[in-house]
């Protein structure tokens, strides 16, 4: 399937009306979260680009670069990357997330940065081990409350959407070298570790009360650790309690 796909960028309101029928697809959101077409190609226009990966005619991915200044640099917000899921697990997010690193390079950026939830351990190894991004910032409910319906109880479960921000230092030596699909190890050892849980949707599922609480424990951690100066530099997978690895910045 790899050699099939063509990376390279939407342009068109056809290939833009695709991006959020994706959206639609991958996500399940509600109408009023999408990213609409009028918004990709206000991005286009102000600076920034979305990346496809295309089987053929058909969109099996993208991923969306919004310009923005940050830390005194321009640099790029990753709004969201969506792969369909007969394409998941088929290296075509990372063969997104490399070539938007190479189309910011190409225009003198050397930043960019993201949000994913701090619960999913698959998230977080692909972000920090695959793509060498580093963590330390946590931001609470930063999209608001979400809710969803427990299988057992037919019960509204209200959930924050905690976020942590992934950044991704464009020229650093680990992703330097995960570009080059080299190994990179850290000089030193971490000092400390918040534990996650592998199937976080299965504990919501089973366990609302549990997860609401479980989730709050990670919140506290990460706000601790960070307040300290930690930095979430590695990511540890374990088929019990994978976690995220801190060091001292």
């Amino acid at each position: 399937m790899e050699k099939t796909i063509e990376i390279r960028e939407c342009l068109t309101i056809d290939e833009f009306t695709d991006c959020v029928q994706l959206q639609r697809d991958v996500f399940a959101l509600p109408e009023v979260e999408l990213s609409p077409v009028r918004h990709l190609v206000v991005t286009k226009n102000a600076g920034g680009f979305a990346l496809g990966a295309f089987d053929g005619d058909r969109l099996a991915g993208f991923v969306l670069s919004v310009p923005a200044f940050l830390r005194g640099e321009r640099a790029f917000y990753s709004h969201m990357t969506a792969v369909r899921p007969e394409y998941q697990s088929h290296g075509i997010g990372a063969q997104l997330k490399w070539a938007q690193r190479e189309r910011a390079l190409s225009e003198g950026v050397k930043y960019i940065k993201w949000t994913f939830e701090p619960i999913k351990a698959k998230n977080a190894y692909f972000n920090i081990e695959k793509l060498g991004a580093v963590v330390r910032e946590y931001m609470v409910n930063f999209y608001g409350t979400d809710y969803s319906t427990a299988a057992q109880t037919g019960e509204q479960i209200g959930l924050a959407s905690d976020r942590l921000f992934a950044e991704w230092h464009l020229e650093s030596k680990k992703v330097e070298a995960l570009a080059r699909c080299e190994l990179y190890t850290e000089t030193n050892g971490p000092t400390a570790a918040i534990m996650v849980m592998n199937n976080w949707l299965g504990l919501v599922a089973s366990d609302p009360a549990a997860s609401l609480a479980e989730q709050m424990r990670i919140r506290a951690e990460f706000e601790t650790a960070f307040e300290y100066g930690y930095v979430a530099r590695g990511f540890a997978r374990d088929a019990e309690r994978p976690a995220y690895l801190l060091y001292k910045d």
